[in-house]
């Protein structure tokens, strides 16, 4: 029976409506030629080498082709696979995509200069159609092509290393530890910090003059002297009986002031008028309280890892028995002595409260300074809870301290970005730039008769802050 709409039958028996499907042509394929294994030399690459202006080694010739087990270039190409060598326009040729090897079907293969849409800027001249002409190699765009490939390092090209392969702009990313002491060793070696010593803390055996020290030890010992011959030879002890009780006087005082004398001076520093830096005249000795902010270089911790500091203060204690090990050269038993201490100290902003000015405090660069930060106990560490911290046996991995039978504390200080502070230093203006820096002699801070306080002396620029824990902090 006819029908007027044509329709023709399939391989499988059914009988489908419409014409026959015309075969289409096949397009040509390039076959790939296996090339010999270069070993990575780019010497042995033939055209890649001349774009590194390397000569060529020229005892063999070479054609193109996949590279059997070569490395994958990455890093100067942006990752993409590199072809090398010169494709025959009849049917031989090489090429890969995304580093693998392969047989492709190519209308025209163009390297060279890319514009932002990923497409070469000069056409290379040549028949067109199946035949491939020979790639122009020359160098890539910065600009990174559309083409939706992700590569790793950087996008310009980069040196290479002896075996002709780049060398990696990014690898794994580094262990927590490893950052850890990347860190503190860039805060040892900066410039910018200033690292603070024990030398730096208020002492009253360190500030009390020593030609006035001698000179009453001499006296005294003039005084038992005669004091004795007196009493040995006419039988009076009067004299004695004065040079000793004077004795105790002077003895009293100067524990006094040994054990009292820094609670004394943070006293005075928080009675100590602010100034206010609108109206103080350059190189005037001034007060000023207000919020602080982190300069150049900003700060951690180095135990809590508290980040953002204008300073910061981590010192490690040891309690000595009977038979226990000193911590230091004058550490005498029955007494807590320092063992270690970190303590950084770099250029910050302070806003003063009475004007709302900015100024730059200098005590980064080696400057003097003289801190009276209060420190909290982080962790006490006895025999029996040693296992119990581990971020503590780290720590002292880090330093390569040792943690056998020992009784130590940690304590830590610190002044985060967006404290109240108080800081007493010389005001310099150079030209719209106001600055505190460390004045040229040190400050005296007068006896305190009320107090039986003798006169100290302060040196360099003096921060006053008190425990971070007790306080709060202003975002900014």
């Amino acid at each position: 029976m006819g029908s007027r709409f044509p329709s023709h039958q399939l391989s499988n028996g059914l009988y489908v409506s419409g014409k026959p499907e015309q075969p289409k042509e096949k397009t040509p394929t390039m076959s790939s030629v296996a090339m010999p294994y270069t070993g990575g030399d780019i010497k042995k690459s033939g055209e890649l080498g001349k774009m590194f202006d390397i000569p060529m080694d020229g005892s063999r010739s070479r054609k193109s082709g996949p590279m059997t087990n070569a490395p994958i270039r990455t890093g100067s190409f942006g990752g993409a696979a590199s072809h090398s060598g010169q494709l025959n326009s009849a049917s031989r040729g090489s090429a890969s995509i995304g580093g693998v090897p392969g047989s492709v079907s190519l209308k025209k293969t163009n390297s060279g200069p890319l514009n932002k849409h990923g497409e070469p800027l000069k056409k290379s001249s040549g028949p067109q159609g199946t035949a491939v002409s020979r790639q122009n190699s020359g160098p890539l765009a910065p600009v990174l092509p559309a083409t939706g490939l992700i590569t790793s390092g950087p996008i310009t090209s980069g040196p290479l290393n002896s075996s002709g392969a780049p060398r990696k702009a990014s690898g794994p990313l580094e262990s927590s530890t490893g950052s850890m002491k990347l860190h503190s060793v860039s805060i040892v070696n900066n410039q910018g910090v200033t690292h603070l010593s024990q030398d730096d803390e208020y002492s009253f055996r360190k500030s009390f003059p020593k030609p006035i020290l001698w000179a009453i030890i001499l006296l005294f010992v003039m005084g038992f002297i005669a004091g004795g011959f007196i009493l040995g030879a006419v039988r009076n002890p009067i004299l004695l009986v004065v040079v000793v009780v004077l004795f105790a006087v002077v003895a009293t005082v100067f524990t006094w002031n040994t054990c009292w004398g820094r609670r004394a001076i943070t006293g005075f520093i928080s009675t100590y008028p602010d100034a206010e830096l609108r109206t103080a005249k350059d190189g005037q000795f001034v007060k000023v309280s207000g919020v602080v902010t982190c300069g150049n270089v900003p700060l951690e911790s180095s135990f809590q890892r508290v980040s953002r500091c204008v300073y910061t203060s981590t010192s490690l204690y040891e309690y000595r028995g009977w038979d226990s090990k000193a911590a230091n050269p004058t550490h005498r038993r029955f007494t807590w002595g320092l063992r270690t201490l970190e303590r950084h100290v770099g250029d910050f902003y302070i806003s003063d409260f009475q004007s709302g000015l900015r100024a730059l405090v200098k005590t980064g660069y080696g400057a003097r300074v003289t801190p009276y930060v209060d420190e909290s106990v982080v962790i006490d560490i006895n025999p029996s809870n040693r296992d119990m911290s581990p971020d503590f046996v780290r720590w002292l991995g880090e330093r390569n301290l040792s943690s056998d039978e020992r009784i130590m504390r940690l304590k830590e200080g610190y002044i985060k970005e967006g404290t109240t502070v108080s800081v007493m230093g010389v005001v310099q203006r150079n030209e719209n730039v106001l600055m505190i820096v460390p004045p040229p002699e040190p400050f005296s801070t007068g006896c305190q008769w009320s107090k039986c306080i003798l006169p100290a002396s302060l040196e360099g620029i003096v921060l006053r802050c008190e425990d971070n824990s007790k306080i709060d902090v202003v975002p900014v």
